[in-house]
């Protein structure tokens, strides 16, 4: 469907949807591998603090430890135990804890392990330092060497945690590093986002922007061509309709409703309701070419009738086709002509062609019949005037002699009038048979039917090859003599009469305002004379039936001969012309189809 606006913005939009969801996706899956490194990188300074927290607890568990020992052993009170009773289980508890956290390190496992086993040395210390200071066991040198070891080990422990923190104090310079750098990116990533989102926002309202502003362009354009539409309808009086043959669904135009008599939406259109509107008798032909269309996809002219509720009878043509849309659907587009007045226009034409024609035959029979009639009362009276001798003549009075010379003159100007009616009517009456002729052949008869006055004159014919053409034989020679026959006639009394006959094939283009376009070419058949000429404003009624430019007396003749040329050539559907200068020559051109 043509009419509907091509939207190649709607493939904008979609190529601009599908960069701007590819950057997005890529720009997003940076961004979440941006997120997934920071996470990463969060986890691993807080894994880092967790070992830190956990050495500190450990140091805090041996300190307590420590305390409650020396507390026992100075005071012998056992509540001062408690502390280094608890102390075992906290210090397996972070060990155990800092075991896992060092897992993926084994620089930080070995740490961890010399570090157990001095904890292991450093409890034992304290076991044996509350052994000998217990007052049943005791042993000053071997309590003073003890508590003394105890502190050796006491300082080994710390210097071990310290290298541990020491370890994990640079990792955490690297990740807090590392984290830093990561997180400072954050920021740049989601602008950049933000703005691609909002570009590609921008373009696309920017798009859409300008198709709704085309739409509105083209809403207004088919509005005012629906409107002429409908105005066109109304003046040319046709009407459309389209039938949606997927939902069977069928909508009618407004002047649909009009040309059936009923006022618009006035019913629901359907098969059925639109053939209540035709004529009984074309129901059948009209219900049949619905079924076609749909087999055939397209619908010839049909011719129908239909009747109005006011019982008014029009007659209308239609014609349909199948078309496809976009989505599929099959759709009928018709279109509806009322072509009452056409039809009763036809109808009276009709009536007067065939008065006419029969007119002209009465006409062409009473030309033929009078002529014929006429040829019997003439002959009688040549007769009678050539059996009046010349004794008769010599005692008649000089008047009788003058009126019996005046009746044999006039006796012949009619024969000869009678004779080019004839044959006049002969163009218009006998048989129009084409044959396939030489022109050439044809214009030697025609010579040789005008020998004696050409000896006569001494004329001199030039003469160019002629085409074979179909034609009527009798009908061209006939052309041959009138228009050779003309220039004979009018030839100049100062020369010897030249006449030059010349053929050329043309194309029809060439002659818009005077050949038929629908025929290609023609052959230019000219007759050129150098006699006394004519007044060329006379170049066109020269053809006309008895129209004579000079008198009785100067130039006998009838006024048909050239008429019956033009009929010749128009039977053959050609055009003759002619033209001529004064006192030098005349020229006629014959236009005859190829």
């Amino acid at each position: 469907m043509k009419w509907i606006p091509n939207f190649n913005s709607s493939n904008s939009l979609r190529v601009i949807f599908v960069i701007a969801v590819f950057i997005l996706l890529f720009l997003s899956s940076i961004a979440y591998k941006h997120n997934q490194d920071l996470n990463e990188s969060s986890k691993l300074v807080m894994h880092t603090y967790e070992i830190n927290i956990q050495l500190e607890r450990l140091m805090s568990a041996i300190k307590d430890a420590e305390t409650g020992q020396r507390g026992y052993i100075i005071t012998r009170n056992g509540r001062f135990l408690a502390p280094y009773l608890y102390s075992r289980d906290k210090v397996n508890a972070s060990f155990v804890t800092l075991k896992k956290l060092t897992a993926d390190n084994p620089i930080q496992q070995q740490n961890l392990e010399n570090l157990f086993k001095l904890i292991i040395q450093r409890f034992v210390s304290f076991e044996n330092c509350l052994k000998y200071s217990d007052p049943k066991t005791y042993d000053k040198r071997k309590l003073d060497n003890h508590m003394f070891g105890g502190r050796i080990l006491m300082e080994n422990i710390r210097f071990q945690v310290d290298k541990m923190n020491d370890i994990e104090k640079k990792y955490l310079e690297n990740r807090l590093k590392i984290y830093d750098q990561e997180i400072s990116l954050s920021p740049i990533f989601s602008i950049s986002l933000f703005l691609t989102a909002l570009t590609f926002i921008l373009l696309a309202y920017r798009q859409i922007s300008r198709d709704f502003e085309r739409l509105k362009v083209f809403n207004k354009k088919l509005l005012i061509s629906s409107g002429l539409m409908a105005e066109s309808e109304k003046i040319g009086k046709f009407s459309t309709w389209q039938w949606d043959l997927d939902s069977n669904k069928i909508d009618y135009s407004d002047n649909q409703y009009r040309l059936l008599g009923v006022e618009p939406d006035s019913f629901v259109p359907e098969k059925e309701t639109f053939l209540d509107f035709v004529h009984p008798e074309d129901k059948d032909a009209v219900a049949a070419s619905m079924e076609r269309i749909i087999q055939k996809r397209n619908l010839p002219f049909i011719y129908y009738k239909i009747v109005r509720p006011d019982h008014e009878v029009r007659y209308f043509k239609s014609t349909g086709k199948l078309l496809t849309d976009q989505q599929g659907s099959k759709i009928l587009l018709g279109i509806n002509f009322d072509i009452t007045d056409e039809h009763l226009l036809n109808i009276e034409l009709q009536e007067r062609n065939r008065e006419l024609e029969k007119s002209n035959k009465e006409l062409a029979s009473f030309n033929h019949v009078a002529s014929h009639d006429l040829q019997e009362p003439l002959r009688k009276i040549q007769t009678f005037i050539s059996r009046v001798s010349d004794a008769d003549k010599a005692v008649m009075s000089d008047s009788a002699r003058e009126y019996l010379s005046k009746i044999e003159s006039s006796a012949k100007r009619m024969r000869v009038l009678i004779d080019d009616l004839l044959l006049f009517s002969r163009t218009n009456t006998t048989k129009k048979e084409f044959i396939k002729s030489n022109l050439n052949e044809l214009l030697h008869n025609a010579e040789s039917e005008l020998t004696e006055i050409i000896q006569e004159k001494k004329a001199v014919i030039t003469t160019s090859k002629l085409p074979k053409l179909e034609v009527i034989p009798y009908q061209i020679e006939q052309l041959f003599i009138n228009l050779i026959g003309n220039s004979l006639k009018y030839s100049h009394l100062d020369r010897i009469p030249e006449i030059n006959i010349e053929s050329t094939k043309v194309l029809s283009a060439d002659y818009p305002d005077l050949l038929e376009q629908t025929t290609k070419k023609f052959h230019k058949i000219t007759f050129s004379d150098n006699g006394m000429g004519f007044d060329p404003q006379f170049k066109e009624t020269i053809f006309i039936l008895f129209q004579r430019l000079h008198s009785k007396t100067d130039y006998p003749g009838t006024g048909i001969g050239l008429a019956i040329c033009k009929k010749i050539v128009e039977n053959h559907k050609g055009y003759i012309l002619a033209d001529s200068t004064p006192e030098k020559g005349s020229v006629f051109t014959v236009f005859l189809p190829d």
